[in-house]
């Protein structure tokens, strides 16, 4: 059994709050570094591998919002935990919008980041083990990104590549066209529209009646697991 312990990264320019989550994660299992600003945190995101970045909103020069939102721009998919005095919905959607995966306003009890922290790396190890994906006819392995239906290969476009991950990274839940286009950096909804039709045509038996990727009216598209 490996002995190599969850290694978090806190982000806060609270020098007290950083040694103080440094302490009580440390006593629950955790190796944990700790970066002042986003350069500090950027420069420990080249040196070591982490399991999860905890991470304040309003911080001093790039604040977190925008840190997160140029992690996932680089394709840097570590889980992100937010952490920020300001507990309104619209801060919320923001961060989650850019990119976090969990959002807990301060103060806050201890306990309840600890269990946030373990839900996030559960679901994490989950979506590693899950690499086939169902749909219809279709099984879609998202390691390498290999579509096939029937047992054969489905060759398909870069556009569509991209349009399916979207699709599968959401698998049973709706995701409006302008997540979408959000998603693949456009604002030409329409060829949002456009790219759906091509992909079903590749992936649905009937394309007149779909049942992989279906239409929810003022909701979006959703991919329909098997």
């Amino acid at each position: 059994m490996s002995n190599i312990l969850p290694h978090i990264l806190v982000i806060d320019d609270d020098t007290r709050l950083r040694r103080l989550l440094k302490k009580y994660l440390s006593e629950n299992n955790f190796e944990v570094s700790e970066a002042a600003n986003a350069q500090e945190a950027k420069s420990l995101l080249n040196l070591f591998t982490f399991s999860i970045l905890i991470m304040d909103v309003m911080m001093p020069g790039q604040n977190g919002q925008e840190l997160t939102k140029e992690l996932r721009q680089n394709q840097i998919n570590i889980p992100i935990l937010m952490l920020t005095a300001m507990g309104d919905i619209d801060n919320r959607i923001s961060g989650l919008e850019a990119g976090a995966d969990d959002y807990l306003p301060k103060p806050f009890e201890p306990k309840e980041l600890l269990l946030r922290i373990n839900n996030i790396l559960k679901r994490q190890i989950q979506q590693e083990i899950r690499t086939e994906i169902l749909f219809g006819d279709c099984s879609y392995d998202s390691k390498t990104g290999k579509l096939t239906k029937n047992n054969a290969p489905v060759l398909l476009t870069g556009a569509e590549q991209d349009l399916l991950k979207i699709l599968v990274s959401k698998i049973g839940n709706p995701i409006s066209r302008e997540e979408i286009a959000q998603s693949l950096e456009t604002d030409n909804i329409r060829a949002i529209d456009v790219q759906i039709t091509r992909l079903r045509r590749k992936i649905e038996t009937d394309i007149k009646k779909p049942i992989c990727i279906q239409t929810l009216r003022g909701q979006g598209y959703i991919l329909v697991p098997r």
